[in-house]
């Protein structure tokens, strides 16, 4: 079936258990909590909620987040970290000080911090991605919060951590080391020299506290930066040896009224982890060394960054909690937003992780009131979904598909796709988007290549015959993933029709 009035494209896609990317990795849906906004503050954390635990947690956004299929969280920033004293956020609560946040012109409470995370962390069985502050602070500051983390009783910070209630050390075993160092808004901005070699002290000192740890060191704040390329290079000079991964942050928007670019904005992700490995490789090949570094893709979504609700509060307003950065996000965000998760999936060879900045309020995929509702935004089903389908190995797809010209990346195919194949279960999951505005699509994907006699188990589309429509919390399922009778599978190959501007899903499984 087709949802528009022109006739359907023709696409397929060619696909082979033995043509495969990189195992499917969790740590592709990971999150991130930052203190902006209302992310923690009425978002995770809210004591005088009608659903708030003992521990203070909304327990309504918990079963969302859990839902969400999140892996890991990287706290607490993010643009925050870089004026952060962690110790403010630890001990009793009314002895805890209270700050101005210069990140983000806000006041911090410090009524959260490390232990109440880690505490929420249990909660949800996921991986704690901790940063250090290396703007106002040093290697010194980052070996203190390793040791009040990690270390067993029998130090200052272990035993201080104790007598707060965590007799058991964290074993956080991944770490940033700060954070968009070469932004001139973030607090310590620093050369690429300074920060590399402040970068490599910190590192070689942590690993002398814990020699397991895997450590990310920041990349540029974006591919548009002045400083890109040159930037991860001289880094990464100083720090190849002591470092696992660089971090790369991007952020897709329609600000320019340019639909058909931001459509395909994936090809920019794509090409974005292209150079930022291609400079890590040069880096090995002059230290004549073996060694990949991986992209941490630590920062991901769409975002408005010029919209009002992305501004900051001015002059002698420093609230508690502001409404920040809360973008409501529409069907066309959620297509977007949908090629991002296949374009991370695609360079799971190199792309060793990633983190949807952020969870919650703050350009986040959960939306809440204070004291009141919370509910999904557009771009919960494509991330929940991805999650929850995506096993085994990334497949190598090749798409076959008309084109068109944007603006901003050329000529690009106007399907995009992604499949993985769990060989244990026999069960393929195949992520498609349409970026055509008018027309559907045809898919046609040949699957005699697998050993296997399947079947479709799940077939699922998000469209809207309004891209700009959005959920709320009186319509919060307005625009979802919804079930779709969108497939034919016989003699061994699948037809998928996907709408005009779509996301799609299918799940097979061995009859």
């Amino acid at each position: 079936m087709t949802t528009s009035a022109q006739p359907a494209h023709q696409a397929s896609l060619t696909l082979d258990p033995r043509f495969t990317v990189a195992p499917v990795r969790r740590r592709t849906f990971g999150a991130f909590v930052e203190h902006l906004g209302r992310c923690v503050y009425t978002g995770i954390f809210e004591p005088e909620h009608p659903t708030a635990d003992a521990d203070g947690f909304r327990a309504d956004v918990l079963e969302l987040v859990k839902e969400l299929g999140i892996s890991s969280v990287r706290y607490p920033g993010g643009n925050f970290v870089s004026g952060y004293k962690w110790e403010d956020g630890v001990g009793p609560v009314d002895q805890r000080p209270v700050r101005h946040d210069l990140a983000w012109h806000s006041t911090e409470p410090n009524t959260f911090g490390l232990d109440e995370f880690m505490t929420w962390m249990r909660h949800l069985d996921a991986e704690p991605m901790m940063a250090v502050n290396l703007g106002t602070r040093g290697v010194q500051e980052a070996l203190d919060v390793l040791e009040y983390s990690n270390a067993p009783q029998g130090t200052h910070w272990s035993d201080y951590r104790a007598a707060n209630g965590s007799p058991d050390p964290y074993k956080i075993m991944w770490w940033c080391l700060g954070n968009e160092m070469d932004g001139p808004w973030q607090i310590g901005a620093k050369s690429a020299d300074d920060y590399g070699k402040l970068a490599a002290a910190t590192a070689r000192a942590l690993r002398m506290e814990e020699p397991g740890l895997e450590l990310v060191v920041c990349g540029s704040s974006g591919r548009g930066m002045p400083t890109f390329g040159a930037w991860e290079a001289k880094v990464l000079e100083h720090t190849f040896d002591v470092v696992d991964m660089i971090s790369a942050h991007s952020y897709y928007n329609n600000q320019d009224d340019d639909a058909g670019s931001f459509l395909a904005s994936a090809v920019d992700m794509d090409r974005f982890v292209a150079s930022v490995t291609a400079t890590a490789d040069y880096i090995a090949a002059t230290k004549k060394s073996d060694k990949k570094i991986m992209v941490s893709y630590d920062e991901w979504n769409v975002w408005y960054l010029n919209r009002e609700p992305s501004k900051p509060p001015t002059g002698d307003d420093w609230p508690v909690a502001p409404v920040l950065l809360e973008d409501r996000y529409s069907a066309l965000d959620a297509v977007v937003f949908g090629s991002l998760l296949i374009s991370l999936l695609r360079n799971s060879d190199r792309v060793a992780s990633a983190s949807l900045a952020q969870l919650v309020n703050v350009i986040a995929p959960i939306m809440t009131e204070p004291g009141g509702r919370a509910w999904k935004q557009t771009t919960f089903d494509p991330f929940a979904l991805t999650s929850a389908l995506a096993r085994g190995e990334v497949l190598d797809v090749r798409v076959a598909s008309d084109t068109y010209e944007t603006a901003k990346y050329g000529i690009v195919n106007e399907v995009d796709a992604v499949a993985t194949w769990d060989a244990e279960t026999a069960t393929l999951a195949v992520f498609a988007v349409n970026r055509s505005q008018s027309s559907a699509q045809t898919v046609r994907v040949d699957l005699r290549s697998f050993d296997a006699d399947l079947a479709v188990t799940l077939s699922k589309t998000l469209t809207h015959e309004d891209p700009l429509a959005i959920n709320t919390a009186d319509d919060p399922d307005n625009v979802a993933a919804v079930d779709a009778q969108n497939y034919t599978l016989e003699d061994g190959v699948l037809t998928l029709d996907l709408p005009a501007m779509s996301w799609n899903v299918a799940q097979l499984a061995a009859k």
